[in-house]
C-alpha cells in the first residue's frame, strides 16, 4: 500500500525549484516507477496540436501520438477527469500499447486553467488501481503541475 502523503511530500522534494519541465517529468515518471508496486508503465502524455504526444516515462516503449478522446489517456484528457479502468481490454476504444497491460489509471495535468497532458500509469493485474490510488495520485499530479 502506497503511503499517498509521504508519496506527495517526496515528488514536491524532488521537483520544487527546478525550472526544467520535462526535467521534471522525467524525475516524477521514475519517482512513480520506484514507489508504487504492480506496475509495468508510468509516464506522461503531452497535449501538442490537439493531440497527446508520449512524454518522458518508465517502462516499455509506448504508443507516439494518441488523439484526444480515443483510449483511457485520450478520454481522460478530453473529458478532464481521472479515469480508473479495472480491464482496460472492456474499455471501448482501448489503444493496446502493451498488451501485458488489464489496468490503468489517468489523471489529467492543467496549467494556466486548462489540460496540458496526463499521468498515466499502466499495470499487468486486474483492478490494480483503487479509489485510494485515485485521491492520492490526484494530489501527487498537483505537485507535478506546480512544476510543469
Amino acid at each position: 500500500m502506497t503511503d499517498y502523503s509521504l508519496f506527495e511530500m517526496t515528488m514536491r522534494g524532488l521537483l520544487d525549484g527546478v525550472p526544467h519541465p520535462i526535467a521534471n517529468l522525467a524525475n516524477a515518471s521514475a519517482h512513480i516507477w520506484e514507489t508504487m508496486d504492480g506496475l509495468n508503465w508510468a509516464g506522461f502524455y503531452l497535449i501538442e496540436e490537439g493531440r497527446l504526444v508520449l512524454g518522458p516515462f518508465q517502462g516499455k516503449p509506448a504508443c507516439i501520438e494518441i488523439p484526444l478522446g480515443s483510449g483511457v489517456c485520450g478520454t481522460a484528457a478530453k473529458e478532464d477527469r481521472t479515469l480508473v479502468v479495472d480491464n482496460v481490454h472492456e474499455f471501448e476504444g482501448h489503444i493496446a500499447c502493451d498488451c501485458a497491460s488489464n489496468s490503468e489509471i489517468v489523471v489529467p495535468l492543467h496549467k494556466d486553467g486548462r489540460v496540458v497532458g496526463v499521468l498515466d500509469i499502466d499495470s499487468p493485474l486486474f483492478s490494480r488501481f483503487t479509489e485510494e490510488d485515485r485521491i492520492g495520485l490526484e494530489a501527487v499530479a498537483k505537485a507535478i503541475e506546480e512544476n510543469l
